[in-house]
C-alpha cells in the first residue's frame, strides 16, 4: 500500500494529536512491562500495526491508527487494585472500549478492535477483521519484546522508547 504525502500527513496529525493529548498522557502512569507503560505500549504497537499494515497492503489505517493507541486505554492499575487483579486479563479490553467510546466517540468497528486485541486470552472476542488482526498481533510482538528486556536499565530504556515512538514514520 504506497501512501500519498497527504493520507502520511494526515495519519502523522491524528497520531501526534494523541501523543499530547492530556487524556492518554494518563497512560503514562499505568505501568506495564519492563521499562514501559501503558502510553508507550500503546504507541509502540501504533507504530507497529501501521508498518505492517503498510508492508502487507491491507487494512483501514485510521481504525488501525486509533484501535492500536486505544487498545489499553483502561486508565487503572490493576496491580494496585485488588479488585481488578484477577480479571484484568480478560476484563480490561472492554473497559478500554468502553473509555474510548466516552472520551473519543470511536467507531463501532474500532471498538470490535479493542474488544478483541486479547485473543486468545480472551477467547470470546475473536478478532474477526483485518485490522483487529493485526492490533492483536502487534500488541503480541511489542509485549514479548518489553518482557524479554532486562529490569536492570529500565530508566534508560524509557528514554530510548519516548525517543521511538515521537513519531508515527
Amino acid at each position: 500500500m504506497e501512501l500519498t504525502e497527504e493520507r502520511k500527513k494526515e495519519l502523522e496529525t491524528i497520531y501526534q494529536t494523541f501523543l499530547h493529548d492530556e487524556k492518554i498522557l494518563k497512560m503514562k502512569e499505568i505501568s506495564m512491562h519492563r521499562g514501559s507503560n501503558c502510553y508507550i505500549h500503546s504507541f509502540k504497537v501504533a507504530k507497529l500495526a501501521i508498518k505492517r499494515a503498510l508492508r502487507h497492503k491491507r487494512g483501514d489505517l485510521y481504525v488501525i491508527l486509533l484501535g492500536s493507541i486505544l487498545h489499553d486505554y483502561y486508565l487503572y492499575d490493576w496491580r494496585n487494585d485488588h479488585s481488578k487483579m484477577k480479571h484484568h486479563m480478560g476484563s480490561h479490553p472492554y473497559t478500554a472500549a468502553q473509555n474510548a467510546m466516552r472520551d473519543f466517540n470511536i467507531s463501532p468497528k474500532i471498538k470490535k478492535v479493542i474488544e478483541s486485541h486479547m485473543w486468545p486470552v480472551n477467547f470470546k472476542e475473536f478478532p474477526k477483521t483485518k485490522e483487529a488482526r493485526i492490533i492483536s498481533n502487534a500488541d503480541k510482538t511489542i509485549y514479548l519484546r518489553e518482557i524479554v528486556c532486562s529490569k536492570r536499565y529500565k530508566k534508560k530504556r524509557e528514554q530510548k522508547y519516548l525517543a521511538e515512538i515521537s513519531t508515527l514514520f
